[in-house]
């Protein structure tokens, strides 16, 4: 497939999960070969009109990440409600949305979405857990189908295929947002604080490729999983005297770790960046939470109050659901199918990818751009701060990050 010459641009159940699984947004599960669904019968081209257009919605309604699919879910029927005008139609064709439950297992999600695959469907969006983006985005490929991943924020999806995008952000760009808190990077310490396991080190060696690269000393703190007791990982931190620490952290122990950063002096001699997470996690940082600088790829209000956040809002609070972290990238995957088929046609995925490549449009987030070369969808970023304690924390933004400031960099798509 021709390539387009780029753009002008360059985790849930407990408080301590939700609170630390996106603070690298990397979540690494094994791989298997997804394979190939059954023959197409859809004709080419773009359909005659009143032809509806199927759209599989594959995403974990149950499981580990069943929070932040209710998001991504909310967020998505908002924003079909929106692009269409409330009509669920564009350019003749009627949206018809099946929704597929995943449960955060990539086996569930490939047998899901070969099914749909072999009903005809041609196109499939969804997917919240990295290693399920990992295993549909090749099965769209060999099967030709416009594929549109979710929170799913594994830099792996991006470039993987001509036939994969994505409406979320990526982990590295949470890791420039963190690193344009630091500024000048060459010369600069920087300590990550995470625990012993392949979460913590995958985040140490992600730090290292982008903020080592701008010629930061990057080293690390890593504790046992299983300490509960954080006092002395807190006071190696500080003896460190880092300008910036970045602290990835998954488990029960959030709330101690936080007391103990706290209690050591740890906040107010180095500059602290984690990622926020949604507003269960708020509460998890006690009293730390004003001392911590927090990026952010969303929170309601993030956006400034634009028109296209506002509609989200209100429609998603019409519906009965509260706006969270993840639910613009269901909204944005809404805007996104909306625009294929608006260009591209019912049934002709080719045309479809075309219609995306390159496309620049108003966002929940402000201006957004796919970047027509490997498809990263290049978005601003957030820098915020918690205003209060307990229930009662909110989030403040400190500053936006310009799209391009924290674009990835450019990898072309594998074909």
């Amino acid at each position: 497939m021709r390539r387009r010459a780029p753009g002008t641009v360059r985790h849930h159940r407990s408080l301590a999960a939700v609170a630390t699984l996106a603070s690298a947004g990397l979540l690494l599960v094994g791989c298997t070969a997804a394979g190939k669904a059954g023959e197409d019968d859809a004709a080419s081209g773009k359909g005659a009109k009143d032809q509806s257009v199927k759209v599989g919605l594959v995403y974990s309604r149950t499981g580990l990440l069943a929070d932040y699919g209710k998001q991504y879910r909310d967020g998505f029927m908002a924003g079909l409600d929106y692009a269409t005008k409330g009509t669920n139609k564009v350019a003749g064709h009627r949206i018809e949305v099946t929704e597929q439950d995943d449960a955060g297992d990539p086996g569930k999600a490939v047998a899901a979405a070969k099914n749909l695959i072999g009903k005809g469907y041609k196109v499939l969006a969804g997917t919240t857990d990295s290693g399920v983006a990992l295993q549909m985005a090749p099965l769209a490929a060999q099967n030709k189908v416009l594929y549109i991943s979710g929170p799913a924020a594994t830099d792996a999806v991006t470039g993987i295929n001509d036939y994969t995008f994505r409406s979320g952000r990526q982990s590295y760009q949470d890791i420039l947002t963190a690193g344009a808190m630091l500024g000048e990077a060459k010369g600069k310490k920087v300590t990550v604080l995470a625990q012993d396991s392949t979460f913590g080190q995958a985040n140490v060696a992600a730090v290292k490729a982008v903020l080592g690269a701008k010629g930061a000393k990057v080293g690390s703190v890593l504790a046992p999983p299983s300490a509960t007791d954080l006092t002395p990982f807190a006071r190696q931190v500080k003896a460190g005297g880092p300008d910036l620490v970045f602290v990835a952290w998954a488990g029960s122990t959030a709330p101690a770790l936080w007391t103990a950063l706290d209690q050591q002096g740890v906040l107010g001699a180095s500059k602290v960046v984690t990622g926020l997470a949604g507003t269960a996690s708020y509460p998890v940082f006690g009293n730390a939470g004003s001392k911590v600088s927090f990026l952010a790829h969303y929170f309601p209000g993030a956006g400034g109050g634009n028109a296209v956040e506002k509609s989200m809002i209100d429609s998603v609070t019409k519906a009965g659901g509260t706006p969270d972290l993840f639910t613009p990238d269901g909204f944005t995957a809404a805007q996104m199918v909306v625009r294929a088929v608006e260009e591209g046609g019912a049934t002709d995925s080719a045309a479809m990818v075309k219609a995306l490549e390159g496309w620049s449009f108003d966002g929940v987030k402000g201006k957004e751009q796919v970047r027509a070369e490997d498809h990263a969808l290049v978005q601003p970023m957030f820098v915020a701060k918690l205003k209060g304690t307990g229930p009662s924390a909110v989030p403040e933004l400190v500053r936006t990050e310009p799209m391009d400031e924290v674009a990835p960099p450019a990898k072309p798509s594998a074909g």
